[in-house]
């Protein structure tokens, strides 16, 4: 037997996927995840199999930790999954969908997960070497849990980091 997650031999133990019955192994370091908060270390890179799993328990765990990860590349990696919309449910059912912040943009509409906005200044990028033009489309943003100036999205084919006071909801 090994970790339905990462693979690993030691120290595992069975649990059960809420809300449904289904059960997996768990090693000591994926069963503290549940619990815990998630830091990237090289340890969640075993995500980047897990998520394609023919398991569908082991895809909602995994659905579930990339979604409190506060990588890029664990938005990036949910960004490309995909889940049959019975399993994304099953995934959901067990977040706790409580925001700590509320982001919103510059005339103070509550901005969510996957909403358009348009930038209303032009913005240098830094390190991209282009400016982002006044009037741009950011669609299928994403929202930085811990900071709620902060959203991300996708211009002219670089995701970057958006403050929220540059940008109205399209």
């Amino acid at each position: 037997m090994s970790c339905a997650i990462c693979g690993a031999t030691e120290q595992l133990e069975t649990i059960t996927v809420a809300p449904r019955e289904d059960e997996v192994q768990l090693c000591a370091t994926c069963r503290d995840g549940l619990t815990s908060d998630l830091q990237d270390v090289p340890h969640w890179r075993c995500l980047n199999d897990a998520i394609w799993s023919t398991e569908p328990a082991v895809q909602v765990l995994a659905w579930r930790f990339l979604n409190r990860l506060p990588a890029a590349w664990a938005r990036d990696l949910l960004d490309i999954a995909y889940l049959e919309p019975e399993v994304l449910a099953w995934a959901e059912a067990g977040l706790e969908q409580v925001p700590d912040v509320i982001h919103r943009d510059s005339n103070g509409a509550v901005l969510a997960a996957g909403d358009t906005v348009v930038l209303i200044k032009d913005l240098p990028v830094k390190g991209a070497g282009f400016t982002a033009k006044r009037g741009t489309a950011v669609r299928n943003i994403s929202l930085v849990p811990d900071n709620e100036t902060h959203i991300e999205g996708r211009v002219e084919g670089q995701r970057i980091v958006i403050l929220t006071q540059f940008v109205k909801k399209g």
